[in-house]
């Protein structure tokens, strides 16, 4: 996919996933964890760059 993660270490169960700044998911926001599909329907298409 073309993708390298990095895992920041949060506190108080902090759970946000970020692409190139942006947000794309916040647990705090949410109240629950995603879906895979939440997050990756949301990364942008390899094939469009």
């Amino acid at each position: 996919m073309g993708v390298d993660p990095i895992l920041e270490k949060g506190g108080g169960g902090q759970f946000d996933v970020f692409v190139d700044g942006a947000l794309l998911f916040s647990k705090h926001s949410e109240g629950r964890f995603p879906q895979e599909s939440e997050v990756l329907d949301k990364l942008p298409d390899p094939a469009n760059d």
